[in-house]
């Protein structure tokens, strides 16, 4: 009201914002009065660096496969087509080497095929080369085997790594680029990674392969894991792996897996049973991410990628 005296009504009090070393130390922090903190008052937003998601995740991947014991490898992006396909018992007439499918160089086009097993592995696709098999039946050409392509899968990294180190145990991994001549959408890119691996050692078999996998994929929340039949030209027996999502209330495939065929291992003087697989990674990624289209992965959109979190999937 008009008249009244309005700082005779307000009380007065000092309040200390900063709780110090000297208040402590002097005992005054019990006479004084802190002022409150608002958790809710609005601030500056302050943006601070962080893993891009994908980066993260290629983390997580070694991190299991190291604590279960395996080694990391790495090879070249460019790659023969001897290691790419044809070390792997795959036939020079296979579709997945015509050029739709997959990327060849120009320039230069052709590379040095190793002799010695060269020879071992042309045994083994024009007549199974002692292995009890009858091989493809046709005449394997080294100029084919010597084209230079982009690497379709890292399966060619860990071929040549066994190819050096041929008495057991062997434990590597790899979590590398590859490359495929496909149409990119919403599902797929010419350009991704893959999760590869094998395991050679005395007596292992399919079910030490599943309960690897069931394992790597536990450590990373996917607890739920199934194996389907299927076909690969270097593998037998194979399997299709599949998850269970309990977001979307489905299985989902995210890889394949099998032991090696001997027209794999013999050429390169293996004689124990190796096991294989290879999973997607941006496929994972989408899953843990949530994410709806494989290209946000790449479209570096940093809203995104500084609110993005992963999906708990225990």
């Amino acid at each position: 009201e008009e008249g009244v005296n309005l700082a005779a009504h307000v009380e007065t009090l000092e309040e200390v914002s900063q709780l110090t070393p000297e208040l402590i130390k002097t005992g005054r922090w019990r006479s004084v009065e802190l002022s409150r903190y608002d958790v809710y008052a609005p601030v500056k937003p302050v943006f601070a660096a962080r893993e891009h998601p994908l980066t993260s995740l290629i983390r997580r991947v070694r991190e299991a496969f190291v604590e279960l014991g395996f080694q990391e490898v790495k090879g070249p992006l460019v790659e023969l087509a001897f290691w790419n396909f044809d070390a792997l018992f795959q036939p020079q007439d296979h579709p997945a080497r015509e050029m739709h499918d997959t990327f060849y160089l120009a320039w230069p086009d052709r590379g040095r095929v190793p002799e010695g097993l060269a020879e071992r592995v042309r045994a083994a696709h024009e007549n199974g080369g002692g292995t009890g098999s009858k091989g493809w039946r046709y005449r394997w050409s080294v100029e084919e085997a010597s084209r230079l392509i982009l690497r379709t899968h890292t399966t060619a990294t860990t071929i040549r790594y066994l190819a050096e180190h041929r008495e057991p145990p062997v434990k590597v991994f790899s979590v590398d680029r590859i490359f495929r001549n496909e149409k990119v959408n919403w599902k797929r890119l010419a350009e991704f990674h893959q999760i590869e691996g094998i395991l050679m050692d005395r007596g292992v078999g399919l079910k030490h392969l599943m309960g690897v996998i069931k394992e790597f994929y536990a450590r990373l929340g996917l607890r739920e894991v199934r194996f389907r039949p299927s076909y690969f030209p270097y593998t037998e027996p194979s399997a299709e792996v599949d998850v269970y999502l309990k977001e979307l209330g489905k299985w989902v495939e995210l890889g394949g897996m099998g032991v090696f065929r001997p027209e794999v291992t013999r050429p390169l003087g293996v004689e124990h049973p190796v096991l294989a697989w290879g999973l997607g990674l941006e496929r994972l990624a989408i899953i843990i991410y949530g994410v709806e289209d494989i290209r946000e992965l790449y479209r570096n959109d940093l809203s995104w990628i500084r609110s993005v979190v992963p999906i708990d999937l225990r």
